[in-house]
């Protein structure tokens, strides 16, 4: 990655549209020209990118990319060094943080779940902050669980007495509570087992498109990354290599990168040479 004294490449990403949208279907998530460096070394290159309402985005990369900085710049956990990010038309800042987190669901591995709280505690944790009466959180709470499809007897247990899947479960009803406008979601399913994984991977496409959540995801598996994708976003080195769909990844690398990066996934019927550019 270059160093701080060397000029920053800038990357844009939004998606093509038929027409210029109105402001009622304008980007839900707004980065435009985001970057972000430790240590004296851009980590993040100048960014912008644009996820519109109710579609999903996925970020993929190798490990370090810059995937999980743009994540959490969204959700307001790591501030950009320049560049603005707009959460529905509203600036992300110090005055706003808090308020915009609200209506941003977050999810990561195993769910990050307080372990001396019971699953209904940690599911109804910002709710009763906030100070919904009993009765709302309940219903909530049923309501949630039926979407998830999560066993109602796990709703009382402490979350080392439940299954990773349950645990990410229960981190995803969390994140619906306050029934959020976008959902974010960093490896939600990295440390699952396949057969686990698969159930998970079917219930949450199923839930995205009844709840219409304007969804970023980031992904270390390109399979994963092309079954809930509207919109791939391949990262390496700080900044974004190639977009589309996960079929335009494989069969029209952008550069030697991305093909490798999708030779490496060792997709089944797909041969060392695949994708290549014909010369």
């Amino acid at each position: 990655m270059p160093a701080m004294t060397t000029q920053p490449r800038s990357t844009r990403c939004i998606p093509d549209r038929a027409a210029a949208p109105s402001p009622a279907d304008g980007p839900m998530i707004a980065l435009d020209d985001v970057a972000k460096a430790y240590g004296g070394r851009w980590v993040l290159e100048p960014t912008t990118i644009a996820v519109f309402r109710g579609t999903t985005t996925v970020l993929i990369g190798p490990s370090g990319c810059g995937k999980s900085t743009l994540l959490r710049m969204i959700v307001g956990l790591v501030a950009p060094d320049r560049g603005t990010v707009t959460i529905a038309g509203r600036r992300l800042d110090a005055g706003s943080v808090s308020d915009l987190r609200r209506r941003i669901g977050y999810v990561i591995q195993d769910g990050g779940l307080f372990p001396h709280l019971t699953g209904r505690d940690n599911v109804g944790l910002l709710a009763r902050h906030l100070g919904w009466e009993p009765p709302r959180i309940t219903a909530r709470i049923t309501e949630l669980a039926d979407l998830t499809r999560l066993p109602a007897a796990a709703l009382d247990r402490f979350p080392s007495q439940l299954s990773g899947g349950q645990r990410q479960r229960l981190g995803i009803m969390r994140a619906l509570m306050l029934d959020p406008a976008a959902l974010l979601l960093d490896e939600p399913m990295a440390a699952l087992d396949p057969l686990v994984r698969y159930d998970l991977q079917e219930d949450l496409r199923r839930i995205f498109r009844a709840t219409g959540k304007t969804v970023v995801m980031v992904t270390h598996d390109m399979g994963e990354a092309g079954f809930f994708g509207d919109e791939v976003l391949l990262l390496g080195a700080g900044r974004v290599v190639q977009r589309g769909t996960l079929d335009d990844l494989i069969h029209a690398p952008a550069d030697e990168f991305v093909r490798r990066f999708v030779s490496a996934q060792r997709f089944p019927g797909l041969s060392g040479g695949e994708g290549r550019n014909a010369s």
